[in-house]
Order: C-alpha cells, then structure tokens, then sequence
C-alpha cells in the first residue's frame, strides 16, 4: 500500500521539490515560493504524517530513506524522474537519499539534519516530544494565542531568528500543523536514532546551508564529493522565513550549477 503525499505546485521549468522538516509542512516555503515559481516546476509537498498527508503504512519505520521512497513514489506518479530538490533540515536528509537514489540533479540543504556521523541517541530510546505533547493540549487554542505578538515570538524563537516577520495566519498554520503530525514521535525517534551515510554514492552537486542563528543544527563537515557549504547571516533554523531572497538565490544558484554540468 503506497502513501500518496499530499502537495501544491506551480510555475513552470525544471522541476524543484521542495522538501519541509519535522514536524513541519509545506506552508513553511510560501515566503520562496512565487520567486521559485518563476524558475522552476515547483512542487511543495507534506511528508508521510504532517501537514495533509497520511501516514506510511503500519509497521514501516518513518527513517529518511522510508520518507524517500515515498517521495520517489510521487514522483513517479507525477512522471518525473529527476528533480532538483530543496530540504529544510530532516526534508534536507531526505534529500540526499533521493540524490543516493538517482532522483536528484540537484541538492540544497537549509540546516540539513543527520550529518552529526552517529546516533543522537541510541536504538530503543524515544526521542524527545514534550514540546509536541504540550502543543496538542494547547490546540484548541492555538488560533488565539497566536494573535498575541508575544506569544508568537515565544514559540517560533527557537526555529526562527526574527519571529516578526512570520505573519499570524503562517504562525497559525506552523503551529498547528506541528501539534497535530500524527508521524512526529515515530519520525523524531528515527531521525535520532540514525544519521546520513552513503555520501560517496551522492553525485550531484549539493549546496548546504546553515544558519547563522540556528539553535538546533550547527555546521558540519561532509565527504560528498561536490558539496559547498554556506553560512545564512543572521539566520535560525527555517530560514525561509528569516531571508527568503537569500533564500531564494540559494536555491536558484545550486539548480544553475547542475544546469551548467560538472
């Protein structure tokens, strides 16, 4: 049984899928997606249990490669073979395995997850989901507090560097989307419990971008071959939200570099 990832799309060009993290979904790319669009096929879409999207099915463990192949399953329903993918942090990781898959001509990566070289926490052990736990209680409240500036800018300080300029409506939609992931526990804990290998199998060229600002994810080394990596000035960990022209430049430069060849 396949889980078919709900997903917007617009524009026209090569394709670009656009790629969120945990406990996100694909409203967090609305600051980049219209100077996207002008580009590219953009195709922004929900992984497995966030956002609009079911699940995958029962007994599969939602890892980076399991969220890959749906995504890669998508894409062949959509008739696509290769696409440039952009990933926000565990949307990053997915990325890359679908560049170790041979779906990717291009990858960038905004604070991408699972280049720590080990397990955050070894198998067996949940990983954390208190501020989740907490976030479902509070729901039915969400579309109020969120009207308050302040409380805006204590629950979206630790993702993003300037919570200001996340209007209300996408504040709203952030946070409720975060408490209502049906995946979140399971995802969290495989993500933990993993970390990205097979880099000398990813042979496109790769972009990875940390933010300046960013409290969960610091820069890191890589083995893949054709990487760069960048600093987002004054950035935190969605940048989208932060800078979405350096964003967007980012992103267009790492899909030009694939169009011009090695």
């Amino acid at each position: 049984m396949r889980t078919r990832p709900s997903f917007q799309r617009r524009g026209a060009g090569p394709p670009l899928v656009l790629i969120h993290g945990l406990g996100g979904e694909k409203c967090v790319w609305e600051p980049v997606l219209e100077p996207l669009a002008a580009h590219h096929d953009v195709i922004a879409l929900d992984l497995p249990g966030f956002g609009s999207s079911p699940p995958l099915p029962d007994g599969t463990v939602p890892t980076a490669a399991a969220l890959a192949r749906a995504v890669a399953e998508l894409l062949d329903e959509l008739e696509l073979d290769r696409v440039h993918v952009a990933g926000n942090s565990l949307g990053a990781w997915v990325a890359l395995e679908l560049a170790k898959a041979g779906r990717a001509d291009s990858v960038a990566g905004l604070c991408p997850a699972g280049l720590w070289g080990a397990p955050v926490v070894r198998a067996g052990r949940p990983g954390p989901g208190r501020g989740q736990r907490l976030a479902r209680l509070l729901r039915p409240l969400i579309p109020v507090l969120m009207l308050s500036r302040a409380a805006r800018r204590l629950v979206l300080s630790p993702f993003v560097a300037f919570p200001d300029r996340v209007p209300y409506r996408a504040a709203w939609r952030m946070i409720s989307s975060y408490a209502r992931a049906t995946a979140y526990a399971a995802t969290s804990t495989a993500m933990r419990q993993g970390h990205f290998t097979g880099a000398g199998a990813v042979e496109v060229p790769v972009t990875l971008a940390f933010g300046e600002r960013d409290r969960l994810i610091r820069p890191t080394r890589t083995a893949i071959a054709r990487a760069r990596t960048v600093l987002l000035p004054g950035c935190g960990h969605i940048p989208m939200w932060d800078a979405p022209e350096l964003v967007t430049q980012v992103l267009l430069s790492t899909t030009a570099t694939a169009a011009a060849g090695p």
